[in-house]
């Protein structure tokens, strides 16, 4: 099975983008964040009509996240646990998770994660960053537990490495490439997870993002900040996994492009 996530950056104004994308067979799960739309505004029918299943955590104007899948969907989950009592008050629509059971893998549980932006830095808004990766570190090592297959994907703001970047001496000072948010990111894969753009292309550039702006996309001044972490049981199946640049260049397109991993 192939999993893809793609911050679409508008699902209203990205829907024919989506369905074109699913409608290449290029993925059986699609993890879609930035949707922008509450669940009741969500095309849901647009999906459904042509047989996939859908599960959405959204919310009016910011943020929102969906599950989108070719096989049943169970054991929804939206929003990451609490750890503080300052957490109640974090209403953003940024999490969802959920067991997808498929015919040759079994069953895999798959979390979409939009993880805050956390600029301008220092501030609240980074501050907020850290403590959200907090709980999702949290909540990650207990899922480890299960000794399932899982891959907790999507836009995690996070340039991990130099390579990551076009540039990343002229982000000093960017949430994106913080020590702090990179200390975090690791932190994750120190558990047991598995990058696996990396696992499959160890070095060289795997850009996911490029700005509207300068002309981004047309000199390649890109970043990777869209990840698919897998746990040892979901990695031990990984065959291959990249990052669809193809629809970065269609008309009126997210600022994102489709990462993907194949598990066999």
């Amino acid at each position: 099975m192939r999993i893809a996530s793609w911050n679409v950056n508008s699902m209203k104004a990205r829907l024919e983008h989506v369905l074109a994308f699913l409608g290449t067979d290029k993925c059986d799960v699609l993890l879609a964040q930035e949707l922008k739309l509450t669940d009741e505004n969500f095309p849901t029918d647009s999906f459904t009509k042509n047989g996939w299943h859908v599960e959405t955590h959204g919310q009016k104007t910011y943020n929102g996240v969906a599950i989108i899948s070719r096989y049943p969907i169970s054991d929804v989950t939206r929003g990451l646990p609490l750890l503080v009592e300052q957490d109640a008050e974090d209403d953003h629509a940024r999490y969802i998770e959920a067991r997808i059971d498929t015919p040759d893998l079994g069953m895999i549980r798959v979390g979409c994660i939009y993880l805050p932006n956390g600029n301008p830095c220092p501030g609240p808004k980074f501050e907020y960053k850290l403590r959200w990766f907090n709980r999702l570190h949290a909540h990650a090592a207990s899922l480890l537990e299960s000794e399932e297959k899982i891959a907790l994907c999507g836009d995690y703001n996070v340039m991990p490495q130099a390579v990551d970047c076009y540039d990343s001496e002229g982000w000093t000072g960017d949430a994106l490439w913080h020590e702090d948010s990179r200390a975090a990111f690791f932190s994750l894969c120190n558990l047991g997870y598995t990058d696996a753009i990396r696992a499959m292309h160890p070095t060289g550039e795997q850009y996911s993002y490029w700005d509207y702006q300068k002309g981004a996309w047309q000199r390649n001044n890109g970043i990777r900040i869209d990840h698919m972490l897998l746990s040892p049981e979901a990695a031990s199946c990984l065959v291959n996994a990249g990052i669809d640049k193809e629809p970065r260049g269609w008309e009126r397109p997210s600022d994102h492009t489709p990462v993907w991993c194949e598990l066999r």
